[in-house]
């Protein structure tokens, strides 16, 4: 990053503004059953790297915010997520009732830190996402607090490497031309997720990224366009807000919190503030992956040296003979491959997934047919 127009003591101030989010939410139906209710795919060392995605996560904001990082999830992840970040404190531990979406969750991150300091800039950054070099990462960030300071909400777009359907799409403007944001654009608008043909348009176009939800903003300019889109959200988080940091949070957050509406950041958020032109987007030059199935698992846990299959958990007990794929065992039984390509099996205790890489989105509808039959324990 280029700096030698940047006024120290301004980039300091921005710095210093700056507190990370992490939203910890969802279950990644599409990685049960290793991925349940109770034990979300953040939970999880997905990489082999010997960290959780979570754990991963505050590891890259930690150099950025210090100890200024804040964490919402649900109240059933509150000893998971205290054990694997100790670090964090409890007046930065926000937890959910229950699953109310992304603006519900960022929302209330800011409006909190709102009421403690009008100033602050977050960023927030989804618990369970894989990002690669982390250098590379963080100077993107530093752009983006640059950016926010100047009165954006900033988002990181992923370069996309190939025509993705199922992310949604950044179209970004002109260059801001902003002091210590030199890659800096403003963003036309925000798209759904497209189809392949759509996609590989963008591709081409050049000024598409994948949309990875991930945000750095003023939270006075964040809460603005909240109230402004979504005012019946705004209000329930703003009287949770103004009771969290006192006794009358319990009281306030078990009588609010569940008569909330759900939507996600985007749509309240994101999609209007681009409109009025007060998004701005920083070019994330980095690998980024959302581990959304198990093919994904398998790209960012490469096989062995001689072999095409992937194995996944302490102590399996795997024998294979011309076979690929990749094996996720929670168990010691011994699990036999001969013959079989592409192929996805996570055993557990008391639940079995065979599938295929080819398929591996559609796990999501074994989850929802368990849960339509009431076989909720399971999940």
């Amino acid at each position: 990053m280029n700096t030698e127009s940047i006024d120290p003591d301004t980039s300091a101030a921005d710095f210093d503004r700056f507190y990370g989010v992490i939203p910890a939410g969802g279950v990644g139906t599409r990685l049960w059953p290793l991925s349940r209710a109770a034990a979300p795919k953040f939970l999880h060392d997905l990489t082999g790297s010997g960290s959780t995605l979570i754990r991963a996560t505050y590891d890259r904001l930690r150099p950025l915010s210090g100890d200024r990082v804040m964490v919402v999830t649900g109240t059933l992840h509150r000893q998971a997520v205290r054990k694997q970040l100790p670090e964090i404190s409890s007046e930065n531990l926000v937890l959910e009732l229950e699953p109310k979406d992304s603006a519900a969750a960022i929302g209330l991150a800011a409006a909190i830190l709102f009421k403690r300091d009008p100033h602050i800039i977050m960023g927030s950054f989804a618990a369970d996402q894989v990002i690669a070099p982390v250098d590379v990462f963080q100077d993107a960030v530093r752009e983006a607090i640059h950016t926010a300071a100047q009165g954006y909400i900033v988002t990181i777009g992923i370069h996309p490497t190939h025509a993705a359907t199922g992310f949604g799409y950044i179209r970004a403007g002109d260059p801001l031309e902003i002091a210590g944001a030199p890659s800096a654009h403003a963003v036309v608008e925000f798209v759904e997720k497209p189809s392949e043909e759509v996609a590989r348009t963008y591709l081409k176009n050049g000024h598409y990224s994948w949309n990875a939800g991930m945000f750095v903003a003023p939270v006075d300019l964040m809460l603005k366009h909240l109230e402004a889109n979504e005012p019946e959200l705004y209000a329930g988080l703003t009287e949770i807000a103004e009771a969290w940091d006192t006794p009358k949070r319990r009281e306030v957050v078990r009588r609010v919190w569940p008569t909330l509406p759900k939507t996600a950041i985007d749509y309240a958020v994101a999609e209007p503030a681009a409109a009025a032109g007060d998004v701005a987007m920083i070019p994330g030059i980095f690998n980024w992956d959302d581990v959304g199935d198990f093919a994904a698992i398998g790209r960012l846990n490469p096989a062995a040296e001689n072999s095409d299959l992937k194995v996944m958990g302490e102590g399996a007990r795997v024998y294979s003979e011309n076979a690929s794929g990749i094996v996720v065992s929670d168990t010691k039984r011994v699990i036999a491959l001969i013959g079989i390509e592409d192929v996805v099996i996570v055993d557990t205790l008391d639940a079995l997934l065979v599938t295929t890489k080819e398929h591996a989105q559609e796990v999501k509808k074994a989850v929802e047919h368990l849960k339509a039959s009431g076989d909720t324990d399971v999940l």
